[in-house]
């Protein structure tokens, strides 16, 4: 119903309580003139006369008495409507502490974190941005949002992306320098940006075609433990980086990076919400994780 619609069945419920459009007019602010048009606009909706009027008086007919009760209970249905929204919207309220990857944390996450923060505006945040594997536990984390599934099988894995995948990709001018690769088995000639995980590279990358997976034992003359680092200088045009869609969607769509291999599927990267317990799943941890899974699935 638009708001005018309901705009006017306030005006009709306070004409048929007052017996007149210039005691609901006043009571709600308004002129005679629009009041009176509001009912008639209500009556060409509906095909019926809601009033019988007179130069004294104003009585509803039949059909209006009948219609009156319905629109009671519309309006006070949207009342209720309103205030469950307002009251849950101010339920949501105390100390959300989170840790979340380096080049998801933030160029996505932040600016979601932002906007639900206005949506809760009682909600307070604490971020750790870290690229290393937080212990829940010993950290006092809340949650942590991470890539792929937990060793913990005692973790809480909520997922947020599941059908996230790695995309092999790098700056226009490096494919002009270096050429594009055309199989995975190509890379061993191209400078491969690596992650390092725990003092590990990320040096095998994985690709699915027809469903047969290749692995590829990749080198290059660059590697970081964090994510951003890396997304940097691919975007420099340094060599190639393996991410993870999200860390590289805004950059794909703008141009400033190129994905390469398109008849290959990256590895699965799929992206859960953690935490340590089913205590820890309150209702701020909830709705964030159905805001945040929302984002993802909209930006997928």
């Amino acid at each position: 119903m638009a708001a005018e619609r309901v705009e006017d069945l306030r005006i009709f419920v306070s004409a048929a309580a007052a017996g007149s459009f210039s005691a609901a007019a006043r009571e709600l602010g308004l002129t005679p003139a629009v009041a009176s048009a509001a009912v008639k606009r209500l009556e060409d909706t509906l095909g019926v006369r809601l009033f019988v009027r007179s130069t004294r008086s104003l009585r509803l007919t039949a059909e209006g008495e009948r219609y009156r009760d319905h629109a009671h209970a519309a309006l006070a249905a949207l009342e209720a409507g309103r205030g469950s929204v307002q009251r849950d919207r101010h339920s949501i309220a105390g100390t959300l502490s989170l840790s979340m990857p380096s080049d998801l944390g933030r160029h996505m996450l932040l600016p979601w974190l932002d906007a639900f923060q206005r949506e809760h505006p009682r909600i307070r945040l604490q971020v750790r941005i870290s690229d290393r594997l937080t212990d829940l536990h010993r950290q006092g984390v809340d949650i942590a949002i991470r890539y792929g599934e937990p060793e913990d099988s005692s973790m809480i894995a909520l997922p947020l992306a599941p059908d996230n995948r790695r995309v092999l990709c790098a700056a226009p001018d490096y494919f002009a320098r270096c050429g594009m690769p055309r199989t995975p088995e190509d890379l061993r000639q191209h400078n491969c940006l690596t992650f390092m995980l725990s003092d590990a590279p990320h040096d095998r990358w994985r690709f699915e075609r027809d469903g047969q997976m290749s692995e590829i034992a990749v080198s290059g003359d660059r590697a970081a433990d964090d994510g951003d680092v890396v997304r940097r200088w691919a975007l420099a045009g340094d060599g190639l980086a393996y991410k993870s869609y999200f860390d590289v969607a805004d950059d794909l769509r703008a141009g400033r990076l190129v994905a390469a291999l398109p008849d290959y599927q990256g590895e699965r990267s799929p992206v859960y919400l953690l935490c340590v317990e089913r205590s820890r799943l309150s209702p701020a941890v909830r709705r964030l994780r159905d805001f945040l899974a929302a984002r993802f699935a909209a930006t997928a």
